[in-house]
């Protein structure tokens, strides 16, 4: 990147973009950016900056104390002191008193010449005159209407109204058990494809229990159901679910796949994110009180700017925004101006693939190629969030040490009060960190400091070790945030103005300003005009949720019924654009869409219900030839497809069955307890939150996630990715799962448990005891063949045992047989495996895990727990039909 760029490139004003919404267009040349103010600005204040300032404070350096002073936003922004200019404001621009101290005597630049009075009275008059910068031409083409931006706003069916599509007539009127089932079946009928034939109650409660709670469901629930011939058997299930805790844990969890939730940075510094948690609980809570969809969005946009009636209330809205602050953030990063305006593209990146299903993000460099989101929309939109603070809590500072890139005037402070620490503790730590800081700076990195000492160590590590020490000392006793009176989220910012198009995305390169506003690709009436004074967040929030806007609940409808189909009627479920799918069933996603928002006011419990109480939900997943034939991806829904259990819901239903799930999680997070300074993947901290993360008994969902510090129990399966919104997962069947289901500690330690469990009830025949593993891992009894086999095992297993001197426990191999959607050419990811656990074909080899031995006391406990990890290792286990 260029620190400056010539004056041939450079226009003395700004070049006006063809206008395309009165949102959108830039905004008339202010006189402060007329050509005699940027004359003035080339002949007298550029030359000061480059010959007195950019030895220290240039995208050539390191810039000094964070400044740029060969950037115009790197001035406004300021460095750690913060802004350096005020527009309009000598008086209160701290360049000015950095050049001249209060005493008269020049204090900046620290070396060579000093500035003349007559170079001082042009900065003054600069400044005081509105701050005039060159802005780069603009290629011609850049944010002119282009003629299929036209046609595909008239004509992609992602953008037109919403409509209320009326309900069509079926010939087998006795099929439906409402309209959803209707416009399902009208379309199978046009194929000519009758649905298969229902589920049995079994395999129903077990898909059900697993789709609102991603809990199995217990022996006794199934048993009740399976016996319960009422007509509103199914219905009464489903409203025990819904009111459960366990829906918002796990209903919660997909709403935080698309809000790319994660505990720390990311990216080349690692820095914490200790109070992430309280997002994820309001998350939670969230789902579990219904809040309406609409609520739910605006709170997270722009919950500092809703009205509270009480400071809980409060408190909950600012925890909210933390959707916009939680990101992966380049801490690393040399420049200011460039963090701030990654992170902007981050926000606007997460806002509109979430809740509208659109790559705005694209348009940062150019007008966007493919949907009509003109580069003017994306910068309009970009106003809005830098006229707000992220407050994250971090800082950019490249190749920082410690807490470096640790600022807590940049978390947001709760409504409750706390006694302040007394001032003479505060100060005499402070000393101390200042002391410390000196003595570490002046040994770091120097020949001395690099020698090893006693131990083997350099000799610099416990100056370092004292300073972060003693930092941490005094964050605990003076931060707000040390005693749970911050969260990571969002505010108004310092400065409330529109932002200039970057040239090809790039931070420095500058053109014309762009009013905030929203996307001109579709038309939302009703939504009142940003007020120059505030950053129109609350705005966007009202644009986003306005039930004019066309996309907010089509996008949000086809997330759910991805969630209970395992595809939405929109395959693509994070891009509703000219690139992503087009609807299997537009009617049937506008009637949801329409519902959702007039009869079921925005409630995601009311629209999960309606759609698990259908005709269309219950089908068996069947799989005829003909059928296959003509729709093969079951886009037309003729049966359920299968679908196989996420990362959480294996580790959570392993835990269930084998009864060691805590239903009360730990408060808050292991990562609360994490300083914010860097972390790498393979320190201490690293580990320290890996062996908690192992320990812990709780739902998955509770874990610790630091980015890049994946749990083991999960990773095998395809977790969320914690740097990108995840409307759909990954749902691979690889080997990988199997050597985990196979080798892994957590694994072998609750298939110990669940033998013990079983074990326990000394007076239960071995038939019992082998159809309770099954029940409480499959959810069914075994049949006769499998009990057989199982005694079979387990004899033989407890005789070659006990036969050996110090044997060791044998891992389980599970035989999958194929199942009749695999022979008709179906993949193992797509089907479901009803595979048959055959112990007799369990590969009895000494293999032993390498990280954990668990022994069991007894040759038959030892046969016990093999057969169990047998059975957890079945793909029975891991897919849902």
């Amino acid at each position: 990147m260029r620190a400056h760029y010539p004056l041939f490139t450079l226009l003395l004003g700004c070049v006006a973009i063809p206008q395309l919404s009165h949102a959108q267009a830039p905004s008339p040349s202010p006189s402060k950016d007329s050509p005699e103010a940027i004359e003035f600005f080339e002949k007298k204040i550029r030359p000061i900056l480059s010959d007195h300032c950019y030895s220290c404070h240039s995208a050539d350096t390191k810039p000094s104390g964070g400044l740029r002073v060969d950037d115009l936003n790197g001035l406004l922004m300021g460095g750690d002191t913060g802004p350096a200019l005020t527009a309009g404001d000598p008086e209160n621009s701290l360049l000015l008193e950095r050049i001249i101290h209060e005493s008269g005597k020049r204090k900046m630049p620290k070396e060579g010449k000093p500035l003349t009075d007559t170079e001082i009275a042009d900065l003054t008059t600069w400044i005081k005159n509105g701050v005039a910068w060159p802005h780069e031409r603009i290629p011609e083409s850049l944010g002119r209407p282009k003629p299929f931006y036209k046609d595909l706003k008239e004509h992609h069916w992602a953008w037109q109204p919403l409509t209320d599509p009326a309900v069509p007539e079926v010939k087998n009127t006795t099929w439906p058990v409402d309209n959803l089932d209707r416009f399902i079946l009208a379309k199978l009928e046009a194929k000519n494809l009758p649905p298969v034939g229902d589920a049995d109650s079994t395999t129903l409660i077990r898909r059900v229990t697993y789709d609102l709670t991603g809990l199995p469901p217990t022996p006794e629930e199934v048993d009740a159901f399976v016996h319960d011939t009422a007509p509103d058997a199914l219905a009464k299930v489903v409203d025990r679910l819904l009111a459960s805790k366990q829906f918002g844990e796990r209903w919660g969890r997909h709403w935080l796949d698309v809000a790319r939730y994660g505990e720390s940075t990311g990216p080349s510094r690692n820095i914490p994110y200790p109070h992430a948690w309280k997002y994820r609980d309001y998350v939670l809570d969230a789902v579990n009180n219904d809040i309406p969809y609409n609520r739910f969005i605006q709170e997270q946009i722009a919950g500092d700017l809703l009205p509270a009636e009480t400071p809980a209330e409060r408190d909950r809205q600012l925890t909210a925004t933390g959707f916009l602050a939680l990101g992966v953030k380049d801490v690393n990063q040399r420049f200011k101006t460039r963090f701030v305006m990654d992170n902007v593209d981050e926000q606007i990146d997460a806002v509109s693939r979430s809740v509208l299903g659109l790559t705005v993000s694209c348009a940062r460099c150019h007008d966007h190629k493919f949907d009509p989101i003109p580069v003017t929309d994306y910068y309009a939109l970009a106003g809005i969030f830098t006229s707000t603070d992220d407050c994250a809590g971090v800082r950019n500072k490249m190749g920082g040490g410690g807490m470096d890139y640790y600022d807590s005037k940049m978390l947001v402070k709760l409504s409750s009060q706390a006694p302040e620490a007394p001032p003479e503790e505060v100060a005499k730590l402070e000393a101390q960190v200042a002391e410390a800081k000196k003595a570490w700076d002046g040994i770091r990195g120097t020949p001395e400091g690099l020698k090893p000492g006693p131990d083997g160590k350099p000799t610099q590590r416990p100056f370092r070790l004292k300073y972060e020490g003693l930092q941490k000392q005094l964050q605990d006793l003076s931060d707000p945030a040390s005693r749970g009176l911050a969260v990571h989220g969002v505010r108004e910012g310092k400065t409330i103005a529109d932002t200039q198009i970057r040239i090809r995305g790039e931070a420095e390169r500058i053109g014309p300003a762009v009013p905030r506003g929203f996307l001109s690709t579709f038309d939302v009436p009703g939504i009142p005009p940003i007020q120059p004074n505030e950053s129109g967040r609350l705005e966007l929030a009202e644009w986003l949720t306005s039930p004019k806007n066309p996309l907010t609940p089509r996008v949000i409808v086809n997330r759910v019924w991805e969630h209970l189909f395992g595809q939405g009627i929109v395959s693509t479920v994070d891009n509703f654009g000219v690139k992503g799918d087009v609807p299997a069933n537009p009617e049937l996603l506008d009637h949801l869409a329409s519902e959702f928002i007039n009869a079921d006011g925005w409630s995601i419990k009311k629209l999960v219900r309606s759609i698990v109480l259908s005709r269309a939900y219950r089908l068996g997943s069947d799989a005829p030839a003909d059928h296959q034939e003509v729709d093969p991806a079951n886009r037309l829904i003729w049966r359920h497809s299968p679908r196989r259990l996420e990362a959480e819901e294996i580790r959570d239903a392993i835990l269930a069955s084998s009864g060691r799930l805590k239903p009360k999680p730990e408060a808050g997070s292991a990562v609360k307890t994490l300083v914010m300074r860097e972390m790498r993947d393979n320190g201490p901290e690293a580990k320290s939150i890996n062996e908690e993360a192992d320990k812990s008994l709780t739902r998955s969902v509770y874990l610790p996630l630091l980015r890049g510090v994946t749990p083991k129990s999960l990773d095998a399966f395809d977790p969320a990715q914690q740097t990108l919104v995840t409307g759909q997962r990954e749902a691979t069947t690889v080997p990988t799962q199997a050597l985990y289901m196979l080798n892994s500690s957590f694994v072998r330690k609750q298939s110990l448990a669940l033998a013990e469990r079983v074990l326990a009830k000394a007076d239960q025949a071995e038939p019992q005891s082998i159809q309770q593993v099954y029940e409480l891992a499959l959810g069914r009894a075994p049949s006769e063949q499998e009990l057989n086999r199982a005694e079979k095992f387990l004899a033989e297993y407890e005789s070659s045992y006990r036969d050996a001197k110090q044997p060791a426990p044998q891992l389980a191999q599970a035989a999958e047989t194929e199942t009749p959607a695999q022979e008709s050419g179906e993949s193992k990811a797509g089907g479901a495996a009803a595979a048959v656990v055959n112990p007799d074909d369990i590969d009895r080899t000494d293999e032993i895990a390498k990280d954990e031995v668990v022994q069991p006391k007894n040759p038959k406990e030892a046969a016990w727990m093999t057969f169990v990890q047998a059975v957890y290792a079945s793909a029975e286990f891991r897919f849902v039909r």
